[in-house]
């Protein structure tokens, strides 16, 4: 199979027939095989009925439904596991990414060798609640990740070599990260291309700028850890515990040594207790110890973490 085209939706009943159809002509002018994977995000609307019927109506059609409304991220990891084209196409369902970028993605990927291409929406059509934060973004994730080329980690529209989708765990909020993610795992032929960004044409947006936001940099924070960090917890904490625990030791040590030093010379002298630097010294020595001992049980679950990705879905097709 050429292309698996992999969608996550929330309420977007109205844009599923029309975007289906669109994706419909161009594998057909292009004579691609393909599949279309609508994953259902808890939706309260009619979206699932909708899917059904496109599936009655063409055997290109697969469905995941999720028993609630789990988002994005959870929506692609199940449909990066259903997915079985050679190159997989990911879009947002509300018809603002265009279905007529897809055989350049998929020239990228097949003739150019790239493993990722992300989408570029160079010119968008969001409000300003929403793009100022993206630009905000983009430029610390390009800082942190090293990836400098990507003007918009977070566009949805994306195309993916198999092995990228396959060998990548996408979870919690990471879908921003996807590249990011990729190139962690080995991927390092990450390109982009300007694609088409349309008004959206029902409804009105899922996500609120804000909030992207600052999630947005937490989640970055915690994967630029992860990726430093996360196989081997103990290399910081256990650096940082250990270098804690000495300077109070050795802060203590000073203060004792004045102490005794003064008793011996016969000048005034007061009990250690007396002095704030103790208490700081012992309280260096006890975050010490918690930092390493945060890094050992961190090396402990890393050794026994159990499975992230658990979603109740209801339904497949």
């Amino acid at each position: 199979m050429d292309i698996s085209v992999v969608i996550p939706l929330y309420n977007e009943e109205e844009s599923l027939p029309e975007l289906f159809a669109w994706i419909e002509r161009v594998m057909a002018a292009n004579q691609f095989s393909y599949e279309v994977i609508f994953v259902n995000d808890g939706s309260t609307d009619g979206s699932w009925k909708v899917i059904e019927q496109l599936k009655a109506r063409s055997a290109c059609v697969k469905g995941i439904k999720f028993r609630r409304n789990y988002g994005k991220s959870p929506a692609l990891f199940c449909g990066f596991r259903k997915a079985e084209g050679d190159v997989v196409i990911t879009m947002d369902a509300d018809l603002q990414d265009s279905p007529d970028e897809i055989p350049e993605l998929y020239r990228m990927i097949t003739v150019e060798g790239y493993d990722l291409v992300s989408g570029y929406k160079k010119k968008r059509y969001d409000p300003l609640s929403k793009t100022i934060p993206t630009k905000l973004f983009n430029a610390t994730a390009r800082k942190v990740s090293g990836i400098h080329n990507l003007h918009d980690f977070n566009c949805g529209l994306k195309a993916y070599k198999k092995d990228v989708v396959k060998n990548i765990e996408v979870y919690g909020e990471m879908h921003r990260y996807i590249p990011y993610l990729a190139k962690n795992a080995g991927f390092s032929k990450i390109g982009e291309k300007v694609v088409h960004h349309q008004a959206r044409k029902f409804g009105k947006t899922k996500f609120g700028g804000l909030n992207r936001f600052f999630n947005g940099y937490l989640d970055l924070l915690l994967l630029w850890f992860l990726s430093k960090f996360g196989g081997k917890p103990m290399h910081i904490f256990g650096f940082l515990g250990s270098l804690a625990f000495v300077i109070g030791f050795i802060a203590c040590g000073i203060l004792g040594f004045g102490k005794l030093y003064a008793m011996y010379s016969g000048m005034p002298y007061r009990l250690v207790t007396d002095s704030p630097y103790f208490y700081l010294a012992i309280t260096m020595m006890i975050i010490g110890t918690q930092l390493f001992m945060a890094g050992f049980v961190g090396e402990l679950v890393i050794r026994n973490a159990p499975e992230r990705n658990n979603y109740k879905i209801e339904k497949e097709i």
